[in-house]
């Protein structure tokens, strides 16, 4: 039996599935998504379920189930079961699908706090960071930042000064394998029922950092590289993982590219430490390029605001805009392929 109020169930949880018609079904949390398939915990076990055909062809690909979402469904065997319904999404890591222009994909969904993982050699990457920070403004995740492998040595004031336009908004924890403090001390920030998911790139030891929280061999690791000194991606899907005594983690493979779907400059500019400066230019619709009197602008003369920051900002903000546009087109495009197919049934033999 297992006991999914660990798993983050909850009243409201209970009052969505309340109002369906499937109240008499079963309940429970994905745990791992496969391509053609999903393992979800209930009360009684875990269960493979596959989607019904409503499921499967009247949704959007990113409005499929992923890991950490609740779903409601049927079981047809001792460990097998159809997936009927899924209960409203909250606190989603969204990406921009690999490949895409305005797709995106879901990642994690009911997520409390992000963990943004990154090992202190030539992986640190401010900008990554930012990005991540971005994408889950607007979720009510908490963004928490992980640095790993603070046992190969660093120059902790450049760091700090590095992050010290974002680290008032975001907790830091310096950890190291070695450091049995420094994990007791990330392992204490997670609470009982709070899920927590690990994103950041390859070979930072996400998974290495998984199997000492939970004090046990559970995600697989691999050796370190004999070419590169660095750790090897081995995390090839998401995973929901219980900790004994605490909350749940999710892992996630290591990701190369992270584009943006938060089409949102004002989170864009908080999450950047920037607005206090725009709400001081001369225009309200400066966009902060060559306008005169633009106070970012001369923030960033005088010092005031990073250079990197900005740059970074330009950068983040034009994928943004590409993201929203492509999703405009394609929606006009659906409606105009809706439109043309509902005239062709209405009038068959006239010419289109």
């Amino acid at each position: 039996m297992n006991n999914l109020l660990l798993y983050g169930w909850n009243e409201s949880l209970f009052q969505q599935m309340q109002a369906t018609i499937y109240t008499e079904f079963m309940h429970g949390r994905v745990s791992i998504t496969h391509k053609t398939c999903y393992e979800v915990v209930s009360e009684t076990g875990t269960f493979t379920c596959e989607l019904t055909g409503n499921m499967l062809h009247g949704r959007e690909n990113s409005e499929y189930p992923c890991t950490g979402d609740w779903v409601i469904f049927q079981m047809i065997d001792a460990d097998k079961g159809i997936i009927l319904d899924m209960l409203a999404r909250q606190k989603t890591l969204y990406r921009l699908k690999s490949g895409t222009v305005s797709e995106k994909q879901a990642i994690a969904s009911h997520v409390d706090k992000a963990f943004i993982v990154q090992s202190l050699d030539d992986n640190f990457n401010v900008r990554r960071i930012e990005r991540f920070m971005l994408q889950i403004a607007d979720e009510n995740i908490q963004p928490v930042l992980v640095l790993t492998k603070t046992d190969l040595g660093f120059n902790k004031d450049e760091v700090e000064n590095a992050l010290k336009h974002i680290s008032h908004k975001i907790p830091t924890f310096f950890t190291s394998i070695q450091s049995q403090d420094s994990i007791d001390q990330l392992r204490d920030f997670i609470s009982i029922g709070e899920t927590v998911v690990f994103i950041g790139s390859s070979g930072v030891g996400k998974s290495t950092l998984i199997n000492v929280l939970c004090k046990q061999e559970i995600m697989q690791t691999a050796s370190i590289s004999d070419s590169t000194g660095k750790g090897k991606h081995t995390s090839t899907r998401r995973e929901m993982i219980l900790m004994e005594g605490s909350g749940i983690l999710i892992d996630t493979p290591g990701i190369k590219v992270f584009g943006v779907t938060n089409d949102d400059t004002d989170s864009l500019s908080e999450v950047l430490d920037i607005s206090s400066f725009e709400g001081q230019c001369r225009f309200k619709n400066c966009q902060h390029i060559n306008e005169k009197a633009c106070a970012v602008i001369k923030a960033v003369k005088n010092g005031d605001i990073d250079k990197g920051v900005y740059e970074n900002y330009l950068k983040l903000r034009k994928e943004a805009l590409h993201f929203t546009t492509s999703v405009h087109e394609k929606r006009k495009q659906g409606k105009s392929f809706s439109k043309m197919v509902k005239e062709v049934k209405n009038n068959p033999f006239k010419e289109h």
